[in-house]
This record gives structure tokens, sequence and C-alpha cells, in this order.
């Protein structure tokens, strides 16, 4: 008889920003199927999610795939439910309306690789800075390149575990790195994200090191913050061909900055400053090619004649891809096209 685990994960009820939480079950003869991934429940008042006297939540399972680091083991993706099977307030998931997945996603994630002995990314010195940002991006050799090796073996997890992922690259400043999710759904773009996210988290435990998400670890010194730029389209996007489409669902972004940005990652004004390839936290632009931009107007969609994506540059690396592509779809809905 054989025997499967399956780790189910959720997201926690912290604030301001949720955290992965995991625990595995044990199933005999499992065909591997989300639809035979039962209800599962936790302990909702050690994470703060539901009070003491009555701490029963539950998991939906939402998104399977394989484990790639144990061995007959399966990843599940869930939603957080209160007990009466409504959906808890801290899941964002479930605010998504793209039952049509209609809208397409790709997430790029930054973030830095961490020291927890000297609280500073890898490549940093203990004391000090290591020399100032440029020759990192993109970069070879041990001078400039540090925790490749948790880099490449996070980029083959996801590829073995079935995870779209499209790329991988090392960013602008030291030890800080970036994976890139598309999926065509809104809902399972999220899915894959936090999956990929949890991954990375437990190949970084092997090597006794730590993902710091957050989007200005260093603070407000002169290194590139953190970032999860939300890459969209849908149906009108991707066929419209007419630029002043793009132009009204890029301004219809324009009313709704505060409820973007309450959803676009903890301590976002450490990053949106104007400076390090972001437009302030306090404006909102858009524009062709534009990284200064609140939304970029990729060159790629002018190209081929005003069809295909925008990007919203604002979302931090620590925020919840739920709620972004939640918020988003939301206000390109109101675009009236």
């Amino acid at each position: 008889m054989a025997v499967s685990k399956l780790e189910y994960i959720w997201l926690d009820g912290y604030k301001p920003t949720q955290s992965l939480r995991s625990k595995t079950k044990i199933e005999k003869d499992f065909s591997g199927k989300l639809a035979d991934c039962d209800m599962w429940c936790f302990d909702g008042s050690s994470t703060e999610q539901a009070p003491g006297g009555s701490s029963d939540c539950l998991l939906k399972p939402v998104f399977i795939c394989k484990d790639p680091g144990r061995k007959n083991a399966y990843l599940v993706m869930c939603e957080v439910l209160s007990s009466d099977g409504t959906p808890h307030p801290s899941n964002g998931r479930a605010t998504i309306e793209d039952d049509d997945n209609d809208f397409w996603f790709g997430f790029e994630q930054e973030y830095f690789l961490w020291n927890p002995a000297t609280d500073k990314p890898l490549g940093f010195p203990e004391g000090g800075y290591p020399g100032p940002q440029g020759p990192y991006y993109c970069s070879v050799g041990a001078n400039n390149a540090y925790g490749r090796n948790i880099v490449e073996e996070h980029l083959d997890a996801c590829i073995d575990a079935g995870l779209n992922i499209e790329g991988i690259n090392a960013e602008v400043a030291a030890g800080q790195w970036e994976f890139q999710i598309f999926s065509k759904g809104a809902k399972e773009a999220g899915d894959q994200i936090w999956i990929a996210r949890y991954l990375l988290e437990r190949i970084g435990e092997t090597y006794g090191v730590s993902i710091n998400w957050h989007c200005k670890p260093l603070g407000t010194l002169d290194w590139n913050g953190s970032g999860m730029h939300a890459n969209f389209s849908n149906t009108t996007l991707r066929t419209c061909g007419k630029k002043e489409t793009y132009d009204i669902i890029c301004e219809s972004f324009r009313p709704f900055v505060k409820e973007h940005i309450e959803v676009y990652g903890a301590d976002n004004h450490l990053r949106l400053t104007g400076k390090h390839e972001t437009a302030s936290i306090h404006d909102f632009s858009f524009g062709v090619s534009d990284r200064g931009a609140s939304i970029r107007i990729p060159i790629g969609a002018v190209e081929k004649g005003w069809k295909g994506w925008l990007e919203d540059r604002r979302p931090n690396s620590a925020a919840d891809p739920y709620k972004v592509a939640a918020r988003i779809i939301k206000t390109v809905k109101t675009a009236k096209v």
C-alpha cells in the first residue's frame, strides 16, 4: 500500500504581512489529484486567525503539485475558511473575481538571501558594505553573485514541481535575486507564487539562509528595494490594437491609488521614492517603456500594434499576489472600453 505525504500550506493572519504555514498529512493510496485532497483544519488561535475558545479554522485545498524535496509527496496550497465554511477575512484568494481565467498574470518576485548570523544579505561583510551597486545585476562570478547554489536549486525545484517558472536572475543589490512566474488565471498565478516562495524558504533552511521578503531590508540607504512587479492582461489588452484603449485602462487606475497601495505590501513608502526605478508613492503615472512610472506599457505591446499587457511596478516583494491580482482586476473592470 503506497503512502504519500501531503504538505498542506496556507497563509496565517499576521498583519501587516502574512507568512506561510504548513503541516503534513499522510494518505494511503493517494491519487495525486486535487479532488481527492480532503478538507483539513488547524489551530487558528496560534496563527492570529481565531480566538482560543473557538480556534478551529478550515483548510480548503485549491492547488496541488509534486513536492520535489520529499519522496512520495505533494504540496497542497489551501485557502483558509472560518469554522462555518465561509472565507476567512485573511483569505485574499477568495476575493479574486476571475472565474473565467480571462486575466493572465506574470509576477516578478524579488528577494534577498539573508545571513541570520550577520543580519545582512549574502555578500555583505560583517562590518560595512560591499562595493556600490552596479556589478551585481545579472552578474557572473564569485565576486558579485552570492548564493547562486541556492537559487539554482530553487529553479530546479520549481521545474520539478511543475510550476510555470519563466526565469531567474541576480538583481541590482548584492545578495538580491528574482524569479518570474506566469499563469493564465489570477488565482493560479497567486498559487504558484506562494508555492515557489514556500520552496525557496524550505531550501534556504538546508543552508541556514533565510529569505528576506521586505521591500527595503537595508533601510533608506542607496540600495535598490525589492518589488513584485505585476504583469497583467485580459482579452481586451491582448487584442484591442488601440493606443486609446491602453490609455483608458491605465487612467482607470488613477482614482484608486490609495486602494492599490493598501494591498501592495507593507512599508512601500520606503521603496516607492521616485528613485531606484520606482515612481513616488504620492504620484501616479504611466508611460511606454518607463520603469520610473507607476505602470509601464511594455515596448513589446506597442510593437505588436497595441496588443499585449501592462506592468504595475508598485507591488513590493512582500505583497500577497492574491490581493494584488484582486485589486488590479477590480480596477481594470471599471475602465469604460
